[in-house]
């Protein structure tokens, strides 16, 4: 694999690495059959896009890619117990997990009913007191006072609460990894049950809740004609869900995502709208913004505050409710940051003391705020390019999450610590797991599953490896281009967006902005200009390079988009890389 434009180490120490020769010529093909830009030809090459396959592929249509919900072991049986609940106005309980996809779960039923007139009771366990997933006391409760418990985005290895929920039935809608037996409830539906083939393995919880509401509705038309709640309207959710759940973005997930932004952008629910104003999103939703700024906050509650309040936002009709909701989210937000900075330091300085090469990466402390460490592991995954796993300890166990990388499977390993009696409990999915771990086993735990992820290729590719997509002057840069390579995405897991280069360029103008922050304008010399902006420039070399250029001429990496500025569309480039031209 050679370097792209020869460069191994960059400013940031980075070696940049493009795509292999096959790719190159797939998007020169293309080009030539399809008249497609070459830039967005070069983003469809690396997806395996054929040109027969480009203009399905640009405008994916659910029509096309939804799965039958039936293809789901239990749907039919959860969706009829559902739609029995409803017809004889039974109590039903929504237990939901405290994260963006649980909230966004709950929220789907809780609209859905309210839309059918029956109210829901919403449990959101307690992170700290009650840790993930149903417990004893909680379903026990519930069901004394419930008819019906669905359980979302958890479940499916909860035997012992499932059973406690005496005089109740259960249904779970989840996408974790399932366990060699199944609690013995009504319905288990999940992709990512081990007797299934795994087609759909990639959905998230919310995709899951979606479909079994697919079901309901077809078996009231089935049944009398019935038309049910228009589940389109519903997709913002799912759109949320699936991002900020870091679900892949392929197959059906691209459409639901696709279309679910659509609908976002119509601004019809009253808490992603009060949400994304107190974010000051101030264009029309993407990924981006699902993933970075409306999930972080309504997992805010369920980190360090009240573990309920992103469900509750999520699924009031009320739209002063919801304002207050969201300031209070976006609070708890900047408490949240805070708290994960200090945290952020201590769990990078304790894992470049042990060392960053490893095929894992992990870090252990005193008291880390159980609420951060699955962010924290997140960072510490972006930086090495290896799986992460950070752990708040408290008492004699610590508690922690972890984030993967693509091609390694976290969340079975983790399960399989868990069957070695390495771990206390713990579970997940490929790209992100939690876990309890006591702690005199905690080095033999870490040890274990640092050998479990070089199986899996963890730590073969070096953290200085910058991919980039395709070389991109200036000239050709535009509001239509970006416009164009949009219709690739969304972009997030496994679907990263494109990253171009910009060779030999002229850094016209630099300022610092905030503390760690860099503006830019550079050119080709030639009277093209595009502005830039490097977030974070400053926590690497990079702002400070960039800032003392001396006139030498750089190429740049990153990532294009659209600024939106008093009405006017302007090409910007989120600087990610630089390298001296040689």
């Amino acid at each position: 694999m050679t370097d792209f434009l020869g460069v191994s180490e960059s400013l940031t120490g980075r070696r940049w690495v493009g795509p292999d020769v096959e790719t190159t010529r797939t998007a020169e093909r293309l080009a030539q059959d399809t008249a497609l830009p070459p830039a967005l030809c070069a983003v469809l090459a690396r997806r395996g896009v054929s040109a027969n396959e480009a203009a399905s592929f640009l405008e994916p249509k659910l029509v096309d890619l939804l799965p039958d919900p039936r293809d789901l072991k239990d749907m039919q049986v959860a969706a009829a117990r559902f739609l029995a609940a409803v017809s004889a106005r039974q109590k039903i309980a929504v237990f939901a997990d405290y994260d963006v996809d649980g909230g966004t779960s709950a929220a789907l039923l809780i609209t859905w009913l309210r839309n059918m007139g029956l109210n829901a009771t919403l449990y959101v366990p307690d992170r700290i007191d009650e840790g993930y997933g149903p417990n004893d006391e909680a379903m026990a409760a519930l069901a004394k006072e419930h008819d019906l418990i669905v359980c979302v985005d958890c479940g499916t290895l909860s035997h012992a609460p499932i059973a406690a929920a005496k005089g109740a039935d259960v249904v779970v809608l989840d996408h974790h990894l399932g366990g060699e037996t199944l609690p013995d409830c009504v319905a288990v539906v999940n992709p990512n049950r081990q007797d299934e083939s795994g087609d759909l393995a990639h959905l998230c919880a919310a995709s899951v809740v979606f479909l079994m509401l697919v079901e309901a509705n077809r078996q009231m038309r089935e049944a009398d004609g019935t038309r049910g709640p228009d589940l389109m309207a519903m997709l913002d959710l799912v759109a949320l869900g699936t991002v900020a759940d870091v679900a892949p973005l392929i197959g059906v997930n691209r459409a639901l995502v696709r279309q679910g932004l659509k609908v976002m952008a119509r601004r019809e629910r009253p808490g992603v709208v009060a949400l994304s104003d107190v974010s000051r999103m101030d264009s029309a939703p993407n990924s981006y913004h699902l993933g970075f700024l409306l999930g972080p906050r309504v997992n805010a509650g369920g980190r360090i505050g009240q573990a309920d309040l992103g469900a509750r936002l999520l699924s009031t009709d009320n739209p002063q409710e919801a304002q207050a909701m969201a300031a209070r989210l976006d609070e708890l937000n900047t408490e949240r940051r805070d708290i994960e900075a200090s945290v952020r330091a201590a769990a990078m300085a304790q894992a470049e003391e042990r060392g960053l090469d490893a095929p894992l990466v992990w870090a252990a402390g005193e008291g880390w705020h159980p609420g951060v460490v699955g962010i924290v592991a997140s960072r510490l995954k972006e930086a090495t390019n290896r799986p992460a796993i950070v752990i708040g300890l408290d008492g004699e166990e610590g508690k922690g999450s972890g984030r993967s990388v693509s091609g390694v499977d976290l969340g079975a390993s983790i399960q399989k610590l868990a069957a070695e009696g390495l771990l206390v409990k713990g579970g997940g999915h490929k790209m992100a797991a939690g876990l309890t771990v006591a702690r005199d086993q905690l080095e033999p735990a870490m040890a274990r599953l640092s050998a479990l992820m070089e199986k899996q290729g963890a730590g073969a590719s070096g953290p200085a490896d910058l991919k980039v997509d395709a070389l991109l002057m200036p000239t050709a840069a535009s509001v239509d281009l970006i416009t164009d390579i949009e219709k690739a995405g969304p972009f997030g897991a496994s679907a990263p967006a494109p990253r171009f280069v910009f060779p030999d360029a002229e850094i016209r103008f630099t300022k610092r902005v905030g503390d760690s922050h860099l503006k830019l304008t550079f050119g080709d010399g030639f009277g093209a200009r595009i502005d830039a902006i490097s977030f974070g420039a400053y926590d690497t070399a990079l702002g400070p390079a960039l800032e003392s250029h001396g006139g030498a001429r750089l190429h740049l990496a990153g990532r294009l988009e659209i600024n939106t500025w008093g009405g006017r569309q302007s090409v910007q480039l989120r600087l990610e890389d630089a390298a001296r031209a040689e």
